[in-house]
């Protein structure tokens, strides 16, 4: 059961007699006020409980499948990596790989944000680089159903569920800087060899975790950058807590000042740097991945 149509406005009407129920107790009828609130809340909560998060509804295209991934030592095979030719916001060529990498080759890993609407709010995705060429990008997002689209009630009231992307550098940064018109940036992340490899690990563990047991997405307690904030623990147990996991557009500031960058530099002069969008808007050729970094020319 999820909070879509009347459901959903049920939830808010619900919400909105409970408000006013508040307000009946702080006036004269103070009594019968407290006691509706009370009954009210009482419903919602039993009501929100039942709520259980599903793996076999009818999913939005582009989140039909969740990556998985079978291993042997320092080899991952990953299941189900998107990796689709995008002509449209929700429209493409669609193709989904199993891609094999060798953790012993791990050599990179790269932070990217993706703005669309508030210039506060970032989308996050993390790439990792293999000495072979490959790259594979990860991504928590919302698993919609066809007939839903995102918001942000829904995300606070379990609508969506949560899913882990697993794809390749053309799709996710051509969807989102062709199509989308977002605003992308790509930060190089100062790890160790043994970082890199729990940061994927954790990556993997939670792609197989989500396939037994689903979970929900939530706007602010299990969104794209505070299941990052999660996974990045592995790696660095003395992370705090910081305003800008939710100003998730602010994170590269919150990074920089952890020390996850390798290059000092002053916010301002990383922020620029890291624009790739007006780079790759007009590419569409061989060596994406090194057209993006500067590494090759256009």
């Amino acid at each position: 059961m999820h909070l879509t149509g009347a459901v959903l406005i049920t939830a808010q009407a619900t919400l909105a007699i409970a408000g006013l129920a508040a307000v009946l107790a702080h006036s004269r009828a103070r009594r019968w006020g407290w006691c509706v609130a009370a009954a009210l809340t009482i419903c919602v909560m039993g009501w929100y409980a039942t709520l259980k998060p599903q793996s076999d509804l009818d999913w939005a295209f582009d989140v039909a499948r969740s990556v998985t991934a079978d291993q042997s030592g320092e080899i991952v095979t990953l299941r189900n990596v998107r990796d689709f030719d995008w002509y449209g916001v929700s429209e493409a060529k669609e193709r989904w790989v199993s891609r094999t990498v060798d953790l012993s080759q791990l050599q990179s890993v790269d932070m990217l944000t993706s703005v669309w609407d508030s210039p506060d709010i970032a989308h996050l995705l993390v790439s990792f680089g293999f000495s072979d060429g490959q790259r594979i990008v990860f991504s928590v997002e919302t698993r919609k159903e066809t007939h839903e689209t995102f918001n942000v009630t829904g995300g606070f009231f379990r609508q969506f569920e949560l899913v882990l992307l697993a794809t390749t550098e053309e799709d996710a940064i051509k969807l989102r800087t062709n199509h989308r018109q977002e605003d992308v940036r790509l930060y190089p992340l100062n790890l160790n060899a043994m970082q890199r490899r729990d940061l994927f690990q954790s990556y993997v563990d939670l792609g197989n975790d989500l396939a037994q047991t689903p979970r929900f997405y939530n706007t602010v307690t299990a969104n794209c950058t505070t299941t990052v904030y999660k996974l990045a623990q592995v790696i660095a147990p003395g992370l705090k807590l910081d305003w800008r996991l939710v100003a998730s557009a602010h994170l590269p500031a919150y990074v920089d000042r952890m020390g996850g960058f390798a290059e000092p530099m002053p916010i301002e002069d990383r922020l620029m740097r890291a624009k790739i969008t007006d780079r790759v808007k007009a590419y569409d050729g061989p060596h994406y991945s090194q057209v993006i970094r500067g590494l090759a020319q256009p």
